[in-house]
């Protein structure tokens, strides 16, 4: 017997000794016998099949697979994609501090918005530039998908801080469009947490919180001590669209606001290891200052911490709509050859008791979905002087505010970049203005808006149409048509393409996204914050309560139970 068989035979006399001693433990030999397979299966299909296959991406797909029975926060980083992870948890990486994206009319990638005080800003870099050249290196698609090509060039651009390279970029301006070269220096690069705070009406006090990465919490309590300096006598936090972030921040925010030792989340999971208790570490900066906390669907993890344990404390009035419903805990596992895994490894309660996750993913439907937790199967519990609170299901607001359903129209806009370029080409006939409040669309500029969107024979998928055409078709399966042809004609006569009267009839919402686009060029992050607060549902609800201590009193009171 030759020294290779006799390597096979000791392999599966292995195998099968592993396997009998698993037999007693019936879980333990279902996954040996299966990794058995799948590594049986993979060396079979590598020395037979007819093709080469791609080995990597073949054990990549399984672990995808393996990876998708579990939930969307589970995720494996291989060593190339380990520093988005990093710089995901930190907000931290080297760079020039602009955000890009692919480009499809020019099958390019544009810079999107140069971050104010970072080195792209400082060098003159504009939103609307588009990409040739990183450090002498043409920046070309290829065949590469758009995906991989924005990531390219993000990786061109990103280094060591410290080391400096040329950007070459094509500026489109009003006339012909110019070829530009910026020298760039790297720096470290951490993205701002806090955007924008300020007074918003008289004494009443406003932070913007748009992420929980590491030291926000410095961030916040530098702002929130500047605002009383400043006569903040009440406060309002928009953590509204904030995916969240770091726990241990949202509890360090919270600890400003509440005593010394108070438990604010624990944690438990399959592991004893995996259970912890967090409180409040720090004196507070003020236990008696009235809050409020606006919050949306997009409201999710530590941003559900934030407000949900304020909640549970009696310590601020919730406003806005149900947020997210993400209770679930990841930590991070080393792997083998400098891989990474993101795992879920346990759940978080708040200080009623409450677990707020709405989706249990171990229960999948035959098609792979999976669905929200009924209201009628969650549980009430109690906040600390005893208003009924629910699980299961995100925060829901003290006070709900019905905000504006997003219109399909704005998303198409959006996607084919009229509203981007409409804002590029803003900036070539108007002078800077001296604020964000003295800045205000008119009449012509949304004429001119119009104009834009005619001259690229825009198109949109209008909803109603695709569920007309359905219903009709159902309608003739069924032997109906005969007697609704008219009232069918009547409707499509009412859901026709009407381009000029859709621009008009979403005019207000679509002004809003324009006003944000525009005012981010003169005045980055901070200016599309103040520019959103002009005309704001959420804000001016959370003013009105504010104005009305008796009112907030009542929400933050036994009397409030619903």
């Amino acid at each position: 017997m030759n020294t290779k068989k006799i390597i096979i035979a000791a392999i599966t006399l292995f195998i099968g000794v592993a396997l009998l001693s698993f037999k007693g433990d019936d879980r333990n030999f279902k996954i040996a016998k299966n990794l058995d397979l799948f590594n049986s299966i993979f060396k079979e299909l590598d020395l037979f099949y007819v093709d080469t296959i791609d080995a990597e991406k073949m054990i990549q797909n399984g672990i995808n697979g393996m990876l998708a029975l579990t939930d969307p926060y589970t995720e494996y980083y291989p060593e190339e994609e380990v520093g988005s992870l990093k710089e995901m948890i930190t907000g931290k990486y080297g760079g020039i501090g602009a955000a890009i994206r692919y480009y499809e009319a020019n099958n390019r990638i544009v810079v999107v918005e140069p971050t104010e005080g970072m080195p792209a800003a400082e060098v003159g870099v504009k939103a609307g530039d588009i990409i040739l050249e990183v450090g002498g290196k043409e920046m070309l698609r290829g065949d590469m998908k758009p995906q991989e090509f924005s990531s390219k060039v993000s990786d061109a651009l990103r280094g060591e801080p410290g080391t400096s390279f040329v950007l070459k970029v094509l500026r489109p301006m009003q006339k012909d469009s110019v070829e530009m070269e910026f020298k760039i220096t790297r720096r470290n690069i951490r993205t701002n947490p806090v955007p924008y705070y300020g007074l918003v009406r008289d004494s009443i006090g406003y932070i913007a919180l748009q992420s929980f990465t590491d030291n926000c919490a410095k961030d916040f309590k530098k702002a929130f001590i500047e605002l009383k300096q400043k006569g903040a006598k009440s406060l309002v936090i928009d953590l509204r669209d904030n995916g969240g972030g770091s726990l241990a921040e949202a509890v360090d925010i919270v600890g400003l606001f509440v005593p010394k030792g108070q438990q604010v989340v624990y944690t438990k999971g399959k592991l004893k290891q995996a259970d912890n208790s967090f409180k409040t570490k720090y004196e507070p900066v003020d236990t008696e200052i009235p809050l409020v906390v606006l919050v949306n669907g997009a409201s999710a993890s530590a941003s559900e911490i934030l407000s949900g344990s304020l909640q549970d404390l009696d310590r601020a009035v919730i406003v806005g709509s149900r947020t997210y419903g993400k209770g679930l805990v990841q930590t991070t596992r080393p792997l083998p050859y400098n891989g990474t895994l993101k795992v879920t490894t346990s759940k978080y309660y708040i200080p009623s008791g409450r677990c707020i996750q709405a989706i249990d993913y171990s229960k999948k439907n035959a098609d792979g979905s999976v669905a929200r937790t009924p209201d009628s199967l969650t549980n009430v519990f109690h906040t600390a002087i005893g208003r009924e609170v629910r699980d299961g299901g995100g925060i829901r607001p003290d006070i709900e505010v019905k905000s504006a359903k997003f219109p399909n129209i704005i998303f198409y806009l959006m996607n084919d970049d009229i509203i981007f370029d409409y804002a590029t080409q803003y900036c070539w006939t108007h002078q800077a203005p001296e604020s964000v409040e003295a800045f205000k669309l008119t009449d012509d500029d949304y004429s001119a808006f119009m104009a834009l969107v005619k001259s690229r024979d825009f198109t949109y998928d209008r909803q109603s149409e695709k569920m007309l055409k359905s219903l009709k078709e159902m309608a003739e399966f069924e032997g109906y048509m005969d007697g609704a042809k008219e009232e069918f004609a009547a409707l499509e006569k009412k859901l026709n393409h009407n381009l000029d009267r859709d621009l008009k009839t979403f005019e207000k919402q679509i002004r809003e996204y324009l006003s944000q686009e525009v005012i981010t060029r003169y005045f980055y992050q901070r200016g599309a914050a103040m520019e959103r607060l002009k005309d704001d549902e959420y804000l001016e609800e959370a003013v009105k309560i504010l104005h009305n201590m008796a009112d907030y009193k009542k929400i933050l009171s036994v009397a409030e139970i619903k």
